[in-house]
């Protein structure tokens, strides 16, 4: 991993008049745009700010929040204190812990945890055989910041996403092609969904509460009734979709597309992919996060090294052609 006080590098190429600019963004200014994305550096790890426990300040002042980061290679979750930069703990969670995100009150936290080796795409899995008892969503006390569960939700888990309600979990099953939703209050399993080859990113609706479900190996994305727990669409992206995200209004879906190098705009009450964003050359796109006020698209290009931002607005009006 970078060090906490590393920045996002960017010597990416943006057209002139572009609705798009590549940034160098310290990790507490990533932090304060909410974006929660799952990055490639040197590893892999996701980010989650939440707020600290006493919430708001009386004083005019910024709230304290924490940052917590899973890594996946050590296995352990870093702590750092977003008001000041300084890591406050880094504690043990279980075998290659992926998506974070905290329960709607802030009192748990929710990872991902995986026994899958870490190989590339299509490598022989017996090479190096999968442990399935340490797959799980991890359950965290963010008072104790501790490991205080695991919940058996699945095969290798991925990434995934938590209910308008925030009552349940919906989880990407990245080796049996599949989506399963958890009872985030008991851990039970409530249904599973099944989608195409290697889902990874997963996303809510905020209006309607339909969920988006990435899955790379065929360039799809699905759209999914989670109350009648069926695929109400597929709209086929290309590219090697890895994450998405909705403007808070709901209207419109953004999909990362690694290999094809853009984003993806689908209108998401038809389900009808619109147009695709080309990002500068170099960027392999993954992580995606929309601004609170729904004006500026963040986008993590792996090795790209860069944070590209996106006018959401400025795009909407220019309305780019699919490539």
């Amino acid at each position: 991993m970078t060090s906490a006080s590393s920045n996002l590098h960017s010597d990416l190429l943006v057209p002139p008049g572009s609705s798009i600019r590549a940034t160098t963004l310290t990790r507490k200014e990533v932090a304060r745009c909410s974006i929660e994305m799952y990055a490639s550096f040197m590893c892999r790890f996701s980010v989650l700010c939440v707020l600290a426990a006493g919430g708001m300040l009386a004083r005019a002042e910024s709230p304290r929040y924490l940052v917590f980061v899973s890594h996946e290679r050590s296995g352990d979750i870093t702590v750092i204190d977003g008001t000041t930069d300084d890591v406050v703990t880094t504690f043990h969670v279980g075998k290659r812990p992926r998506g974070i995100h905290a329960a709607s009150d802030g009192k748990r936290l929710f990872v991902t945890l995986s026994g899958s080796p870490r190989m590339a795409p299509g490598v022989d899995g017996n090479r190096a055989p999968a442990d399935k008892t340490a797959d799980g969503l991890g359950v965290i006390d963010a008072a104790t910041r501790k490991l205080i569960d695991r919940w058996h939700v699945g095969s290798d888990p991925e990434q995934f996403a938590i209910s308008k309600d925030g009552k349940f979990g919906f989880v990407a099953n990245e080796d049996d092609s599949s989506a399963s939703i958890v009872d985030l209050t008991s851990g039970q399993s409530r249904g599973k969904i099944k989608v195409s080859e290697e889902p990874e990113g997963m996303g809510v609706n905020p209006e309607s509460g339909e969920l988006y479900v990435t899955c790379e190996e065929k360039g799809e994305v699905f759209a999914i009734d989670v109350d009648a727990q069926r695929v109400i669409a597929k709209i086929e992206t290309g590219g090697r979709p890895r994450s998405v995200a909705f403007l808070p209004d709901g209207l419109r879906a953004y999909v990362a597309c690694e290999n094809g190098g853009y984003i993806a705009v689908i209108d998401a009450q038809s389900h009808q992919l619109l147009s695709k964003i080309q990002l500068p050359t170099g960027s392999l796109p993954m992580g995606t996060a929309v601004s609170k006020d729904g004006k500026e698209l963040y986008v993590s290009t792996g090795r790209g090294n860069a944070v590209a931002i996106i006018d959401s607005q400025k795009h909407a009006a220019q309305r780019s052609p699919l490539l």
